[in-house]
C-alpha cells in the first residue's frame, strides 16, 4: 500500500481486516493459554471447571502452584540468567560483526559470512549434539595430554551460553546490519571534519543511530535464548 496514491474502500476495508486477522491468529494461542491457566482442572483443557489460582499459589500435593514449586522456580531462574548472558554477548559481538562485514572489505568475505549464518539453518537439536560432541572431544585431548580440565567444556551454564550464542549472535548481527545498511556515512565525515576523534563519531553518531536496532536485536536475543529447548537440552546436563 502506497501512503501517497488514493485506494478503495474494498481495499482498505480488506488491508485492515488482513492485519486483525494476522493479530487474532498470532495471539489467540496466548490468550488462550493465559485463560486455561486459572481454570479448576487437573488438564490444560476444555471444559471449563470454575476459577482458580492453584495453579500459582497452591500448596497441596495434587496441585503446586508456580510459586511454591522450587523445581520450576530454579529452572526459570536459571533460563533468566542463561538469557541475560547470551543476550548481553551477543548484542556485542553482533553489533561488532554488523560493522565488519557493513563497512569493512577483507578477503573470504563472503566465506565468512556464509560460516556466520550456516547455524540457522541446522536443526537446533543436531547444533547441540554436535557443540557437545565437539566440545567433549576437546575437553578429552586437553585433559589426556596436558591434564587440564576445563568445565566450561562439559555440560553446564557455560556450555549452554556457548551453544546458544553459536546462532544468536547470527541474528543480531542480521538485525543490526539491516539499520546499518541504510547509514549515511557523510555524517561521520563531517563529524571528523568538525574536530571528532574516531571514538566520538562511533559513540554519538554511529551507535546513536544504531540504538533502535541494538536494543531490539537484543530483546529478540533475550527471548530466543529465554525459550530456547532442544539446543539446550544437550548441553545442560539433562
Amino acid at each position: 500500500m502506497i501512503r501517497t496514491l488514493p485506494n478503495s474502500k474494498a481495499y482498505l476495508t480488506g488491508y485492515k481486516l488482513f492485519i486483525a486477522i494476522f493479530f487474532v491468529f498470532l495471539f489467540s494461542p496466548l490468550v488462550i493459554t493465559m485463560i486455561l491457566a486459572f481454570n479448576n482442572s487437573m488438564f490444560p483443557s476444555l471444559p471449563w471447571k470454575g476459577f482458580t489460582l492453584d495453579w500459582f499459589f497452591g500448596k497441596g500435593p495434587e496441585k503446586i502452584g508456580l510459586f511454591h514449586d522450587s523445581i520450576n522456580l530454579r529452572g526459570i531462574a536459571n533460563s533468566f540468567r542463561v538469557a541475560v548472558t547470551v543476550s548481553i554477548l551477543s548484542t556485542i559481538v553482533g553489533t561488532m560483526a554488523a560493522f565488519l562485514f557493513e563497512q569493512e572489505d577483507f578477503k573470504f568475505k563472503g566465506a565468512l559470512y556464509f560460516l556466520m549464518i550456516a547455524p540457522l539453518v541446522i536443526p537446533g537439536v543436531i547444533l547441540g549434539i554436535s557443540i557437545l560432541l565437539f566440545t567433549n572431544a576437546i575437553s578429552i585431548f586437553l585433559d589426556d595430554n596436558f591434564g587440564i580440565y576445563i568445565k566450561a567444556l562439559s555440560p553446564s551454564f557455560w556450555l549452554v551460553v556457548m551453544g546458544q550464542f553459536s546462532f544468536i549472535t547470527t541474528i543480531v548481527t542480521m538485525i543490526v546490519s539491516a539499520r546499518l545498511r541504510k547509514f549515511d556515512r557523510t555524517l561521520e565525515e563531517a563529524a571528523f571534519n568538525l574536530g571528532a576523534n574516531k571514538f566520538e563519531v562511533i559513540w554519538f553518531i554511529t551507535l546513536k543511530y544504531l540504538r533502535p536496532s541494538i536494543i531490539g536485536g537484543a530483546a529478540i536475543a533475550f527471548l530466543m535464548s529465554f525459550e530456547n529447548f532442544n539446543t539446550t537440552l544437550f548441553l545442560i546436563g539433562a
